[in-house]
């Protein structure tokens, strides 16, 4: 028979509209649409970055200097070539009001600041207004986080090192805040002018320099930048511009966006679940038009080719909806997005991210469908006579397992190569894959321990109804337990994750951190700041140790960048010490330490793990660029450096002879008891104004505040793979009350009560739930554990309330699930349902 012929069926056999296929639908496009619509926020958040990218980074270039303003020289290249230029510093420092003191970050600015976009303050005004002089001080401004925590207003005044300065305004908007990245502290901007005098740019201080550029129309960019580059080699000159104003921004969006994605695969993985199972439900009720179909002379590949046109039609049916809802979603809560996002984001319609859902859903519902379309062509024609899926084989032929093989491995290739990320595409579609199987081991399990405890359940007829129940076949336990279990075990591995991130950052710090870092003492202040904190008897343990920053540019004389290729350590620039001895608490794992008097060529040990992923040897060369210096060296030693003890640590350590001679600060950690911190920090503030003071637990909180928002993004993820696991449960509950029905109707016949027969319902589902909760935890702390241990490499414990969270889901929904249709079973007269079945 032709394909045309089984076209004709499958139109006849579709005039029964969409009954049955709801679920299947409802599956498939929250699937898709949680994908398409994570893509679609993607794509607005990169189209918002493209097209105000001048305006996020304060004009169309910026050259960003470390430790030091441009030449002469240099500003007159960057002057020669622009239109208009606009020199911004940047450095940490502490507000200070009487006794309150407050980490923040300074911006100076000059006359021609903002070049792009503008600044908004509260009381509005101009932002020359608000930064001249008033009251005999210089006026400034700073957003309202660090206003509220020294307790002060517009009006007032606050001390930045030896300077008193007026607070003029609040900071409501910054044009080019997402351009500074990652900050410890709130902003404050002020003159750069007004910095004279303050103390605070003293040789050596941690500072950058940055040159905004506006160019003429017919710039060629690539062109400029590959002059500055050259203009400026060895200089440690950084190129930005408008095409990629937050380069920070992007990267987090595209990488975020990237793993989102895959949660939402997820999702669609427990859609297909649904999904196979609407079709095996569809399917076992056209048995009898199977066989009728195989007597009249129909073979195999005309009912395969029948039913896989149908369902592939519903199938293009399903994702077009979840396209749809993927791409109209974000649009109608842009608002709402938009006021929550710190960067600009541009909503419209995206065609790729939405291509991306739909080829991701197509691949998913030919893989989950093709399992039991498979198994149609086992329907023979005697069957009429008997059921032809309970003696049926479980497996498909072996045709059908290579063509689903390949299917996924074509869904893995693809989603590789969408997000751009082979290593994080195999750990998480390689934990949902383990998930999967997990749960079908834990399904078979289930039936086969509910058989057995029926057993020993005599004399609890309502506990031994539903274990009978669960060890049926066709009662739905491998649905259940597979379409919650994925959701949950999501759900369970990301809280898992989360807890103890922060517990490796919070948790257990109180016993091995510091309780400040202090940064930018000068070489004439160490020596009196070592004297009052060694006198104090709170203090247990100070670390001190000169510090600069450089940058690697080369490796073995090659670009650091095309060696090391992404890794943290030649992406910007690095905190660089010198040292006679090694440290007593370092090991070296390779090479030897110089001698106290070296004077020698320079020499570097180097951290040994770090050294060990970009590829380093003993004796290849390192050209670190400080201060505009290039300075080359040999490694000649590695060490092991704990940067998780949050004390000092540097992955670069040189002999003293190649640095000391340059302008440099010391950085020092106090490890001093609670009750003795806040008059340590007046002390030093006050002897030492230009000193700032970093607060380990108010970083720790900095940085748990992002983690948050990491677990709260992948969350919302879980939840929409929960959701579609929900929306399975009420599908299996669906199919199976048919069945209840008619076991309800004879319970009560042979005089069970209809409270004793909602009890073995509800026993029933408890028991599925739990059951799948406590598998699905199973499988979350294992991907939990995997992560903590080999990617976040921290130490893992299970998150009991986390953990018990998940049981609990579990109980619910599935007690939910199965609420109604208890109900209606339960409703149903005994005699109307026993001479149907007859």
């Amino acid at each position: 028979m032709s394909l045309s012929l089984a076209s004709r069926f499958a139109r006849r056999e579709m005039r029964g509209g969409l009954k049955g296929f709801r679920l299947f639908l409802a599956c498939l496009a929250l699937g898709v649409a949680a994908i398409a619509a994570v893509g679609s926020v993607r794509a607005a958040i990169e189209a918002g970055l493209q097209r105000e990218g001048a305006a996020l980074l304060g004009g169309a270039a910026e050259l960003d200097f470390t430790y030091r303003f441009a030449t002469a020289e240099e500003q007159d290249w960057i002057a020669g070539r622009a239109t208009s230029v606009s020199e911004i510093v940047e450095f940490r420092s502490m507000a200070v009001v009487g006794d309150e003191r407050a980490l923040t970050q300074i911006k100076g600015v000059d006359d021609a600041y903002p070049l792009v976009g503008q600044m908004v303050l509260d009381p509005a005004m101009p932002l020359d207004a608000a930064l001249a002089d008033q009251g005999g001080h210089p006026g400034a401004v700073m957003e309202r986080a660090l206003s509220d925590r020294l307790g002060i207003a517009a009006g007032d005044t606050f001390q930045l090192g030896r300077k008193t300065y007026h607070l003029s305004a609040l900071i409501l908007r910054e044009p080019d805040s997402a351009a500074s990245g990652f900050a410890l502290g709130p902003r404050t901007l002020l003159h750069s002018d007004a910095l004279d005098g303050s103390g605070l740019l003293g040789p050596g201080t941690l500072f950058n320099s940055k040159y905004r550029l506006t160019l003429p129309p017919d710039t060629d960019l690539d062109a400029l930048k590959n002059d500055s580059l050259e203009q400026f080699e060895n200089s440690g000159m950084r190129w930005t511009d408008a095409r990629n104003g937050a380069p920070g921004v992007a990267r987090f969006v595209e990488r975020l966006g990237a793993f989102l994605v895959l949660v939402g695969l997820s999702g669609l993985a427990v859609g297909g679940v649904g999904v196979s199972a609407a079709v095996r439900s569809y399917l076992n009720g056209k048995t009898g038009v199977i066989a009728t179909l195989r007597a009249l002379g129909a073979d195999r590949a005309t009912i395969f080719q029948t039913y896989f046109l149908q369902i592939g039609i519903l199938s293009i049916l399903g994702v077009m909806i979840g396209v749809v809802l993927g791409a109209v979603a974000p649009m109608l809560l842009s608002p709402l997005i938009e006021a929550r996002l710190p960067v600009p984001a541009r909503f419209a319609f995206y065609p790729l991210p939405l291509a991306e859902a739909a080829i991701y859903g197509l691949l998913t519902a030919l893989a989950f469908t093709l399992w039991p379309l498979a198994r149609s062509e086992d329907v023979r024609a005697a069957t009429l006579f008997r059921d032809a899926w309970q003696g049926a084989r479980r497996l498909p032929a072996p045709r059908y397992l290579a063509v689903i093989g390949l299917i996924v491995a074509t869904l893995v290739g693809l989603a590789a190569w969408f997000n751009g990320s082979w290593m994080l595409t195999l750990w998480t579609l390689g934990g949902i894959a383990g998930a999967l199987l997990l749960l079908v081991l834990a399904a078979g399990l289930l039936r086969l321990l509910s058989r057995r405890a029926a057993r020993l359940a005599r004399g609890r007829p309502r506990l031994r109804w539903a274990l009978a129940a669960i060890s049926g076949q066709g009662e739905g336990a491998g649905a259940v337990v597979l379409s919650l279990g994925l959701g949950l075990s999501v759900l369970a591995a990301v809280g898992q994750i989360d807890g103890n991130l922060r517990n490796a950052i919070s948790g257990n710090l109180p016993d091995v951190a510091p309780s400040y870092f202090f940064v930018d003492i000068q070489k004439d202040q160490i020596d009196g700041y070592t004297e009052r904190l060694e006198n104090d008897p709170a203090v247990s343990r100070i670390d001190s140790a000169p510090m600069l920053r450089g940058v690697i540019t080369k490796i073995n004389g090659q670009p650091a960048d095309e060696v090391a290729g992404d890794h943290w350590v030649v992406r910007g620039d690095r905190g660089v010490t010198y040292a006679a001895a090694p440290d007593p608490d370092a090991r070296l794992t390779a090479g030897s330490w110089w001698a106290e008097d070296y004077s020698g060529p320079p020499l570097i040990s180097f951290a040994t793990e770090e050294a060990e992923e970009i590829g380093l040897s003993l004796g290849d060369t390192l050209t670190i660029n400080v201060l505009g210096r290039d300075i080359k060296g040999t490694i000649a030693s590695f060490q092991e450096v704990d940067f998780s003890t949050a004390g000092i640590g540097f992955v670069l350590t040189m002999n003293p002879a190649a640095l000391s001679g340059a302008p440099h600060t010391y950085i020092s950690t106090v490890y001093a008891e609670a009750e003795a911190e806040a008059q340590i920090l007046r002390d030093l503030a006050s002897a030492y104004p230009n000193i700032t003071a970093i607060r380990v637990r108010d970083a720790i909180d900095r940085v748990s505040a992002v983690l948050a928002g990491l677990a709260a993004a992948t969350s919302y993820g879980a939840l929409a793979t929960l959701l579609t696991g929900f929306l399975v449960l009420i599908g299996a509950a669906a199919a199976g009350a048919q069945a209840r029905t008619y076991e309800a109707a004879l319970l009560k016949t042979l005089g069970a009560s209809r409270r004793a027969i909602a009890a073995s319902f509800m026993l029933r589902a408890a028991l599925l739930g739990v059951f799948a909760g406590a598998v699905a935890l199973l499988a979350g702390v294992l991907g939990g554990w995997a992560v903590s241990r080999f990617v976040m490499e921290t130490d893992f414990t299970i998150i009991w309330p986390s953990a018990l969270m998940i049981i609990a889901g579990g109980v619910l929904a599935t007690v939910l699930a199965g609420l109604g249709f208890a109900l209606r079973s339960l409703n149903a007269r005994p005699a109307q349902v026993l001479r149907a079945r007859e």
